[in-house]
């Protein structure tokens, strides 16, 4: 792609770094912003560098916060003993979403994957043990995708879990096996979490 100004090209190529956008979608969205008035491009410039060096996680459930303990941590009628436990910040978001969940969360920040390089010891999974032995909680639910990575990380916490006096649940598996939750629908991802089932019960 040829480009008339070095500037224009260089915003180009920094948009097209990110995640689904090519250069022609980076391109489109280039020259928006140069319609867009001085004002607002400087709003959106100023959002992504507070973004950068601002946010914060959450110290309970490492969730993306804005305090030190985010909002759903500190929600004074959410069920602390319910805990669901996920691979990152979309699935918060996407379980958020049906509105059939009253517990709190502990995000993973990723799933275990030995091709990739990524083991237990890269993931938040002693914080979740300790907030088990600190805490009461009642339940554990395993709300991970169902992809082999994430089976993977399912059997290896339940090993490190099922010692201590707590109910270990997954999500039913009304989602299909390689399915990201991000990009379930709400009404099933709901009904999965409504209908979980024991993890014991999910692999006899």
């Amino acid at each position: 792609m040829n480009f008339s100004s070095k500037l224009l090209e260089n915003a180009v190529n920094e948009f097209s770094r990110l995640p689904g956008i090519g250069q022609k979608t980076a391109l489109r969205l280039v020259l928006h912003l140069l319609n867009q008035p001085a004002d607002d491009v400087t709003k959106f410039s100023d959002a992504l560098t507070k973004l950068k060096s601002e946010i914060c996680y959450c110290a309970v459930c490492h969730n993306i916060a804005d305090e030190a303990i985010c909002e759903i941590c500190n929600a004074p009628k959410r069920d602390k003993g319910l805990i669901c436990v996920v691979e990152d910040t979309r699935d918060v978001m996407a379980i958020e979403n049906t509105n059939q969940f009253n517990g709190v969360y502990h995000v993973l920040g990723g799933l275990i994957s030995p091709m990739d390089g990524v083991g237990p010891s890269d993931l938040s999974i002693d914080s979740l043990i300790n907030r088990l032995r600190e805490n009461d909680v009642h339940e554990i639910i395993l709300a991970l995708s169902a992809t082999m990575e994430g089976d993977t990380t399912i059997f290896y916490l339940y090993k490190k879990l099922k010692d201590f006096n707590v109910q270990i649940s997954t999500i039913a598996r009304g989602i299909s096996f390689g399915g990201e939750l991000e990009y379930v629908d709400e009404v099933t991802l709901g009904r999965s979490i409504v209908t979980r089932v024991p993890y014991e019960r999910s692999i006899a």
